[in-house]
């Protein structure tokens, strides 16, 4: 069992930035694929970033290399941060843990967080 609780939303100006943390419990936190995914209102869920274990992050098109994210495994904790932000960022950002290939995909997370909001004023 994986409980995650994030945190770092807020309201921030376009062009400012954010960190986003998901605190995970469970002792086996380095093997999980550590995911981010946002939900904007009246929208569906959308995957952001991933943090694999033992590979590269994966990260979605849209960003255009303006999300970053990290993983702590001592600390059993991934960060995305979020840079040059956009009004269309606005969303309610939620933490997933899983164990499958499918990194991008809601299905491949068994575990989320209760999300944090994210909203950004133009």
């Amino acid at each position: 069992q994986v409980q995650l609780v994030e945190s770092g939303g807020g309201l921030v100006q376009a062009g400012g930035s954010l960190r986003l943390s998901c605190a995970a419990s469970g002792r086996t936190f380095s093997n999980y694929n550590m995911g981010w995914f946002r939900q904007a209102p009246g929208k569906e869920r959308e995957f952001v970033a991933a943090s694999l274990s033992g590979s590269t992050p994966v990260y979605a098109a849209f960003l255009k290399g303006r999300f970053t994210i990290t993983r702590d495994n001592a600390k059993k904790a991934v960060y995305l941060q979020l840079n040059s932000l956009k009004p269309e960022d606005t969303a309610v950002y939620y933490c997933a843990a899983g164990l499958s290939t499918r990194s991008n995909t809601e299905g491949g997370y068994d575990y989320w967080g209760q999300g944090t909001q994210v909203t950004v004023s133009s």
